[in-house]
């Protein structure tokens, strides 16, 4: 292709020119064949999720199932693929037989494919999208807004599964197979530590957040990507010039008045709930029977704790001590989390609350905040200092919220990735908060899949995908995945 053909007319907004899908499978790349080593293709790292070798077949196979649906055209070679890599699954975490409509794959490694096979497809439907780009360059292909829309959400795809598979190799990292991110200096952890102990904290540890009203989402229905002619055919309506295309679920916008609240400055830290849980948990006695691992009170998966009770917390690099990520946000379950947040008299925040103040205090990635792999580990939060106003950083990770994961009025389902969203909300799930436990609390007490709604980035969330309304979503007692949480409180 051309250089000048790169970016073809009106691709503005968000789509993503083909330079950085070049550097999305840079990064993924790096994920899948250098931090997995091939006697892990065939490992599950959490039981939860497939095998290291589903996802780096996934990937390809969504996006040639997209494209054909966009421009047509039959299946990459070999078409079988499609059947076994179209869908992951996310089972309900209490009761994995439970689960979403997903692929059915293999049940011996023997049946796979082979690495090599799985590659060669990969390069084959990376091919297929760059002859689409010299179309739309060429104008032999027009954009349309469900072209433009397929080319972001099969990018937003990718970034959202490097992610999922790094929390995944984290938890076999340093003490299995994992292999350090290739080309990053192992971090002087020691050194850091002190930097970051000696870092400035907030004079007081919360904000008074005024009433206000906060809106939701943006303007951008799946629905207006077609039009009816008069014989009742579809027509393609053209992208216009500097749309933000998004996920279903971010769409209509919904205008939210929020009572007036108190927040902490900074997420919950590894220090403070570890200071929680050693009070709390029987877990963290070395020879007491260990509790289920969604158990509120359970070990954090984030964490692993030796025989002796000390507490070391995961990163790529292998376990540090907790002395070293002691600043860092904890990262756990909602549910833990909440009892957290119970313990100190406060809660999670919902929405609308954590929306307005990230949009009154968080900096985003363009402000320096650690996300798109400026680091590969959190570091401390850095909001609430009086010389910035208060604006800074949560530290890298998503943030929890109380909100279930549901629809709202307008919101059309998106035909391009049916069932996105409307699979994992029906209106049949509640939450309700269980009065104080002793010990323990108050634990969220809920439906065994639902989901709630977390807001933000992680430091390995590619910076596009710091969209402000752009809206994550696992289940309540899931604790793999790199959330963090606020306390916040009722005035």
């Amino acid at each position: 292709m051309d250089a000048d053909l790169d970016t073809p007319p009106l691709m503005d907004g968000n789509i993503p020119p083909l330079a950085e899908w070049d550097a999305l499978w840079a990064a993924w790349d790096a994920v899948t064949l250098a931090m997995v080593p091939p006697e892990m293709l065939h490992d599950r790292p959490i039981d939860l999720r497939h095998k290291c070798l589903f996802y780096i077949g996934h990937i390809p196979t969504f996006l040639d199932m997209l494209l054909s649906k966009a421009v047509g055209g039959a299946p990459t070679e070999p078409a079988w693929f499609w059947e076994i890599f179209e869908r992951g699954i996310d089972p309900h975490v209490d009761d994995p037989d439970h689960c979403h409509n997903h692929s059915v794959v293999p049940t011996a490694d023997a049946d796979w494919p082979t690495l090599t096979a799985v590659l060669a497809f990969r390069d084959g439907v990376r091919a297929r999208l760059r002859a689409l780009y010299d179309a739309l360059a060429r104008n032999k292909q027009a954009l349309t807004r469900n072209v433009a829309r397929t080319l972001v959400m099969t990018f937003e795809h990718e970034a959202f599964h490097v992610e999922t598979l790094l929390y995944m190799l984290i938890q076999k990292a340093g003490c299995g197979p994992t292999r350090a991110p290739p080309g990053i200096t192992r971090p002087p952890w020691e050194a850091l530590a002190v930097q970051w102990a000696a870092a400035p904290k907030p004079a007081d540890a919360k904000v008074h957040v005024p009433a206000g009203t906060v809106v939701l989402g943006h303007m951008d229905s799946e629905a207006e990507d077609f039009v009816v002619a008069e014989d009742g055919g579809r027509m393609d309506v053209h992208a216009k010039p500097g749309h933000t295309f998004g996920w279903d679920n971010e769409s209509p916008p919904r205008a939210v008045h929020v009572r007036a609240f108190t927040a902490e400055w900074r997420c919950v830290t590894n220090a403070e709930f570890a200071e929680y849980w050693r009070a709390a948990s029987p877990a963290a006695v070395p020879s007491a029977a260990p509790l289920p691992a969604t158990h509120p009170l359970a070990t954090p998966a984030s964490w692993v704790v030796d025989a002796d009770g000390a507490i070391h917390v995961r990163t790529l690099f292998g376990p540090v001590p907790l002395a070293t990520a002691a600043h860092w946000p904890a990262l756990a379950s909602a549910d833990a989390l909440a009892a957290y947040a119970a313990s100190r008299g406060g809660r999670l925040p919902d929405e609308a609350e954590l929306r307005r103040f990230l949009d009154l205090y968080d900096v985003g990635y363009d402000g320096g905040a650690n996300a798109g792999m400026r680091n590969w580990h959190p570091v401390p939060g850095t909001m609430g200092l009086a010389a910035h106003g208060g604006r800074g950083a949560n530290g890298g990770v998503w943030e929890w919220t109380r909100t279930p994961f549901a629809g709202h009025a307008g919101l059309v389902p998106t035909a391009l990735f049916t069932g996105y969203s409307a699979d994992f909300f029906d209106g049949k799930h509640s939450v309700a908060v269980r009065p104080t436990l002793p010990c323990v609390c108050a634990f969220l007490i809920c439906e065994s899949f639902i989901l709630l709604l977390q807001l933000g980035a992680s430091y390995a969330t590619l910076p596009r995908l710091g969209r402000r309304t752009l809206r994550n979503f696992y289940q309540h007692n899931y604790p793999y995945p790199w959330i963090g949480a606020r306390v916040v409180y009722d005035d």
